[in-house]
């Protein structure tokens, strides 16, 4: 059993962090980490970059992503954990994700560029070279332009919902999102379910369908969890026997979350391995 913290939310700059990979996992070992997770936004490009890097380092890398799942308006994050890549079903679907995350940001920016100075160009400056473009990137632009003071900032303005050039993208469901990632082998863990403002909790009855579906675990000990949202999800694990993680969804300098600010006990991680059939933990 690993011994020390275990974060199991991270982000690189393969998504919408700040980092590549391979000083993602340079961060994690000055952190003094034990095992960390690389769950980029629909993607696994990262995987072999920080396999590569942690070689000697005596931390475990444990491979996942975060897929895009949504209940009408809302958006809802499915953590994956230790499934095969190369599932089809799975790499149809984040192909089909990434390219429609990039037609949503084309569209906004085009929106945002009518009333500010910013354009296509001034958005792939801000990102490394293969990522999946989104609204992170839409915000460094205009951080980088002078429009927001950082990335919260533009999201709570200019990138915000109400603004008037927010376009929602297309999702799975949570429960297809389940689906794909337990047909790959992996195990589906719900992200931050407990959170504030429009992404607020899921209804204990679609909690409960998940967990019909095969949902695996919830992310329960995370910032942007409620209090009382915490207290919910733990009877729900408790009663029926999900995996808990605590994580710290770090982002590199995108967030202000710090790596190991919330980890996972050993025990929760070993369950997450027992189940799990299409990947493999990789020791550094």
């Amino acid at each position: 059993m690993i011994t020390g913290p275990i974060d199991l939310h991270t982000h690189s700059s393969v998504s919408d962090g700040t980092e590549a990979p391979a000083d993602l996992i340079a961060s994690a070992v000055t952190a003094g980490l034990a095992a960390v997770a690389l769950t980029d936004h629909d993607s696994t490009s990262g995987w072999d970059e920080a396999r590569a890097a942690i070689v000697g380092t005596g931390l475990t890398l444990i491979p996942g992503m975060e897929l895009s799942t949504r209940v009408g308006y809302n958006s809802v994050h499915m953590l994956g954990y230790l499934f095969d890549p190369a599932s089809p079903e799975l790499v149809e679907e984040t192909t089909r994700l990434r390219n429609d995350r990039l037609h949503r940001a084309e569209r906004m920016v085009t929106r945002i560029g009518a009333d500010y100075d910013i354009d296509w160009g001034d958005v792939l400056a801000q990102a490394s070279e293969g990522a999946t473009l989104g609204r992170p990137h839409i915000a460094d632009a205009l951080v980088a332009k002078g429009y927001a003071r950082d990335r919260s900032a533009a999201f709570a303005g200019i990138l915000h919902w109400r603004s008037g050039y927010y376009e929602p993208h297309e999702a799975p469901s949570p429960l297809l999102g389940i689906r794909i990632i337990r047909a790959a082998g992996g195990v589906p863990v719900l992200a931050h379910p407990a959170t504030r403002g429009r992404e607020a909790n899921l209804p204990q009855s679609h909690l409960l369908e998940l967990v019909e579906a095969g949902l695996g675990g919830v992310e329960i000990s995370h910032r942007d969890n409620t209090e009382g949202g915490k207290q919910t999800l733990r009877a729900l694990a408790d009663e029926y026997d999900l995996i808990v993680t605590g994580s710290s969804d770090y982002h590199g300098e995108g967030k202000p979350n710090r790596l190991g600010e919330n980890t996972t006990e050993p025990e929760q991680l070993e369950r997450i391995i027992d189940r799990a059939t299409g990947a493999a933990p990789f020791v550094g």
